[in-house]
């Protein structure tokens, strides 16, 4: 029988028995494989397993043999042995997934620092302080690669990729130096075991402050509270206000402001609960006008309620509010169902959204502290402008005791199936793509992932929903939809069912009020000419359409501070209060 020793010594001289241009080839053929990894990690499932297999078989052939020249045989023997199980594992499970890959890693690299510190502390050796150090580190980035399933795959992917690199490079500068007859260069044992903990202080600092950001994100998560719970015995009645309390976060000065919770319908009909704010200037000046908000995408997680965020106006894109105010407005702002209630919640889905910016006002007011008047003027961006659109065509059926005189659309997601395509050619357009498979497949059976998502973004739209725009854990969402050089679809989401419910969910119906639709001429999410055909339709259809366009304005900058936008809808808002004729820019019909 062979001892470790021996097994060690054999694998540790395969290369030298292999051809100095044979050896130089496979150096070569793990640089690319590396960088594979570093450049493309999400390239595509298939690829990115298979290179990690052989990352981690490296990684293992190359512990055992190590473990040959080391005092702790068996501590490198169970590392390689591990890493080889976990590549054998990984090719042989049948139709793997990125979460499956994570939770393997993860619990490798956590196997892998726990065998290295027992190891480690049964030796005397001088590499006793790295491998410890070492150990630690790889258990830490182990619970991280747990704890972040769609970081895991980036970060795997990286140090796979830089690992093989390097071990590319060594064979082939070795194989190099053979085919010229010198000797490789002797390092003094000094020198390498402070290389070594070096090294391994380096990793540990880098898991360390890897996991203090972790902490700190996840710290800064928002989180629902009993507010949001509803009480027993709630009424199927839709705008009945269930509970309010005062609310101050961001609330301008010479207002006040009132969280409320009340009742709706989802969009097939079914008895709901949402959440709001409610703002009005301070004193009283009568019944006040209401500019009720649908704002712009946060996140489909109950947990991204604007009411719940630490900026719940600029979180959905609210312009103007100042003006709001010393204009003495009201303002009612829905959450919608889903956020900050129970879900799901109905992103881009037309009847649910508009339902809840109605019923919002319904229920707004049966507030004691504040008197609003029955005059109605619906503002909403992005998310939030096809939540406008569809609370104009919906509102004289669903909501009669709501009269509106306007809708303000800006920027506005009107037409689903263009948006939907175009969002796989805008940077982090990924994210925005999740949001709306993950709204659709909660309430339509028949957009299933098995059928429109690839199997290497499941894990990363899983990810993705569950964090809000406004949070700092966003911006993980966002690295990791950067790396993806595919779209999140194995098919087209404007085919098939999805499709269907795309073209059912575009606000094409009549709206009897005057519509102000405003539009960025550098907008690259909701597309400009898309914009422009819209209002054409809506004006073919019999809406009186005042369509402005802005040059220079993307689709935030659109309602940002500073944009000419702002004092026009002011303007054009207290028009609509004060009864005047609204401007078209329809072609006349004679």
């Amino acid at each position: 029988m062979d001892d470790g020793d021996g097994l060690g010594r054999r694998l540790g001289r395969a290369l030298e028995r292999v051809p100095w241009w044979g050896a130089a080839m496979l150096g070569v053929l793990c640089v690319a494989v590396g960088l594979v990894l570093l450049v493309r990690p999400f390239r595509s499932l298939t690829v990115l397993l298979v290179v990690v297999a052989i990352a981690a078989a490296v990684m293992g052939v190359t512990a055992v043999a190590e473990a040959g020249r080391s005092p702790r045989r068996w501590v490198g023997l169970a590392v390689g042995g591990l890493w080889l199980v976990l590549a054998v594992v990984i090719l042989a499970v049948p139709a793997p997934s990125l979460g499956l890959l994570s939770v393997l890693v993860g619990a490798a690299l956590v196997v892998e620092g726990a065998v290295s510190i027992t190891g480690a502390l049964r030796e005397r050796s001088d590499a006793r302080v790295a491998a410890v150090l070492q150990g630690v580190a790889g258990i830490v980035f182990g619970v991280l690669a747990l704890v972040w399933p769609d970081v895991t795959l980036l970060v795997v992917a990286v140090v796979f990729g830089a690992k093989t690199v390097l071990f590319g490079c060594s064979t082939f500068l070795a194989a190099v130096r053979r085919a010229r007859g010198k000797p490789a260069p002797e390092r003094s044992r000094k020198r390498a075991r402070w290389v070594r903990t070096s090294g391994a202080a380096l990793s540990l600092l880098l898991a360390v402050a890897l996991a203090l950001v972790s902490a700190a994100v996840h710290r800064g998560e928002p989180s629902v509270t009993a507010f949001y719970t509803p009480p027993s015995g709630v009424p199927d009645r839709p705008g009945q206000l269930l509970r309010s309390e005062s609310f101050d976060r961001d609330v301008p000065a010479g207002a006040v402001g009132w969280r409320i919770l009340y009742t709706t319908t989802r969009d097939d009909g079914r008895p709901a609960v949402a959440s709001g704010i409610v703002l009005a200037p301070r004193g009283g000046q009568g019944a006040r006008p209401v500019v009720a908000w649908a704002h712009g995408t946060t996140g489909v997680d109950s947990t991204c309620a604007p009411s719940l965020l630490k900026r719940p106006f600029a979180a959905g894109a609210l312009p103007a509010l100042d003006g709001i105010v010393k204009a003495g407005w009201a303002l009612v702002a829905t959450d919608y169902v889903g956020l900050g209630t129970e879900g799901p919640h109905p992103y881009l889905i037309g009847q649910g959204e508009a339902r809840s910016v109605l019923d919002a006002v319904r229920a707004a007011r049966q507030l004691d502290a504040v008197d609003l008047s029955d005059k109605t003027v619906v503002w909403g961006h992005s998310q939030g402008g096809h939540a406008a659109l569809w609370a104009g065509q919906i509102a004289a059926s669903y909501a009669p005791d709501v009269p509106l005189v306007g809708v303000a659309a800006l920027a506005p997601a009107s037409d689903l199936t263009a948006l939907v395509s175009n969002l796989n050619t805008v940077p982090g357009g990924a994210i925005f793509a999740s949001y709306v498979f993950a709204g659709y497949r909660d309430h339509y059976p028949d957009v299933t992932a098995g059928e429109y998502l690839r199997p290497a973004a499941r894990v990363l739209v899983r990810e993705w929903e569950d964090r809000c725009l406004a949070e700092p854990e966003v911006f993980v969402s966002i690295a990791s939809s950067l790396m993806i050089d595919k779209p999140i679809f194995s098919r087209s989401p404007v085919a098939g069912a999805f499709g269907t419910r795309l073209q059912e969910n575009t606000p094409r119906g009549r709206i009897p009020v005057p519509v102000l639709i405003a539009q960025g001429e550098t907008d690259q999410l909701v597309l400009p000419a898309v914009q422009r055909a819209y209002a054409e339709a809506a004006c073919a259809v019999g809406n009186q359409v005042d369509y402005r366009t802005y040059p220079g304005l993307d689709h935030t900058g659109v309602v940002g501070d500073g944009s000419p936008l702002l004092p026009q809808l002011l303007t054009w808002t207290a028009d609509r209060f004060q009864g005047r004729s609204a401007p078209t820019t329809c072609p006349s019909r004679s």
